[in-house]
Formats: C-alpha cells, sequence, structure tokens
C-alpha cells in the first residue's frame, strides 16, 4: 500500500510543482470535518464538477457513504453515476492518454492532492481563475501560473478579470503585475456563496486525503483516558517497588 501511495505522489508531482504558490498569499480555508453537510455538499460538487477529468482512485464510493452517514439510494441518486456500483472506486472513463492529448497534460488523480498541497493551496487556487485570452483554455490562475486547467467551476463563480498596476523593478525598469481580480460576469453564486461551495469542496478532498481520521478522533479520547490510566498504574507500581529500598 506504501509503495501504491508513493508512486502516486510521484506521478503527480511533475503536474503540480509549477504550482509554488510561494508569491501568491494564500487564503485560509477554515473547513470544518466535523460538519458532515459541507462534506457532503462537497462530495456532490467533486463528483458533478471534479471527476470529468479527475479520480479519486484510492476512495470507494460506500466508504464516503459510511463516513458522511449517507443511505446506499443517496450514493446512487447523488454520487454514483452510469454502470458504476457503490462498492467501485472513484476512478473515471478518460484515459491518461486522452487527457494528455486535450489538455497537454494528464489530469492527476486527486486523491491525495489535499494532503500534498493543503487546503489553504486549494481553497485559494480554485478562487483565482481570471481570463487571459492567450491561454488555450482563455483562463489563467494566480496561485498556478499557466494551468492547463479550465475553471470547471465558471458557471457557479462567473469569470473573473486581472486589475493590474504598475511596479518599479530594481533594475528601474517598469511591469505590470496583477493586484486583485474583480468579477467581470457574475455566475450562479454570489461570492459569498461561491466561497462557502469552494470550501466545502476542499473539505471533501481533504478528507478523501485521510478517511481514517474520523475514526482515529473518535478513539483518540479512550487512547488518552487509557495512557492516563497506565500512568496512574505504574506510578503506584513504582511506588510499591521502591517503599522498602529507603
Amino acid at each position: 500500500m506504501r509503495r501504491i501511495v508513493l508512486s502516486a505522489l510521484l506521478l503527480a508531482a511533475p503536474l503540480w510543482a509549477q504550482a509554488g504558490g510561494g508569491a501568491v498569499p494564500l487564503d485560509k480555508a477554515n473547513i470544518d470535518l466535523d460538519n458532515r453537510q459541507s462534506l457532503w455538499h462537497g462530495a456532490k460538487l467533486f463528483v458533478n464538477y471534479c471527476m470529468g477529468c479527475h479520480s479519486a482512485q484510492y476512495m470507494r464510493y460506500n466508504r464516503v457513504g459510511k463516513d458522511l452517514g449517507l443511505s446506499e439510494d443517496d450514493l446512487k441518486q447523488y454520487l454514483v453515476f452510469g454502470e458504476k456500483k457503490v462498492g467501485d472506486t472513484m476512478t473515471i472513463a478518460m484515459r491518461p492518454e486522452d487527457a494528455a492529448r486535450w489538455f497537454g497534460t494528464p489530469a492527476p488523480d486527486l486523491s491525495l492532492v489535499a494532503r500534498s498541497r493543503g487546503p489553504d493551496w486549494l481553497y485559494t487556487y480554485l478562487r483565482t481563475f481570471y481570463l487571459d485570452p492567450k491561454r488555450p483554455f482563455g483562463v489563467n490562475n494566480l496561485v498556478f501560473k499557466d494551468v492547463a486547467m479550465p475553471h470547471v467551476l465558471w458557471e457557479l463563480q462567473g469569470w473573473q478579470k486581472p486589475v493590474y498596476r504598475t511596479v518599479k523593478r530594481a533594475d528601474g525598469h517598469e511591469e505590470k503585475i496583477i493586484e486583485r481580480l474583480e468579477l467581470a460576469v457574475p455566475g450562479k453564486l454570489s461570492p459569498a456563496e461561491y466561497d462557502k461551495a469552494v470550501r466545502d469542496l476542499v473539505a471533501f478532498l481533504t478528507y478523501v486525503g485521510e478517511p481514517a481520521q474520523f475514526e482515529r478522533k473518535r478513539l483518540g479520547p479512550w487512547v488518552l483516558a487509557y495512557l492516563a490510566l497506565l500512568i496512574v498504574v505504574f506510578y503506584v507500581l513504582k511506588k510499591e517497588y521502591w517503599r522498602d529500598v529507603h
């Protein structure tokens, strides 16, 4: 299993290597993994907007249902489409070679993207697409410059345009940099609603990166209580062993 996960990270690394994100301040995602409604909304967004190109091959639909408290009927109605079964992994039909031909690079699997990039990076990335007629899909991104991915959430967010300002470099030359993005064409959601939708999507991807965290959090208090009890027992034993030494 460790070898499979390592291989996935190595395959995805070249695709994300360009996206340093260091020059762009990252906004705080402030996700809440205890909010099952948020995760459920994020799962629907992922299936409807992301899974055309991206898979989450280490996650099964029924695992999502179990962790989020969803019935099999809920999964079939909202998440599992086509000939997929609830016990299948969240893979896609698009072949990597087709993705490379259409987009210039294979679309990476997103099972571990939240762990490799972090929720804040994803949150900022999905909110900073802007119109750029020089790019093949007509958009660019502040965090991931010259990204090969189209803005798949455009109908929700709308289209943003960059607002530039001129700065003088150390060598005396002037250059234009993007000062901010402003909404040029509104989408179906208001900016606040879109931010919430992206937060839900990022929360789901964060959960997918480590689904065992729910079980870990459930067991955590019991483990701490057990360790506290052991400390008391070991202290009593220590006192008993050393009682006759002095």
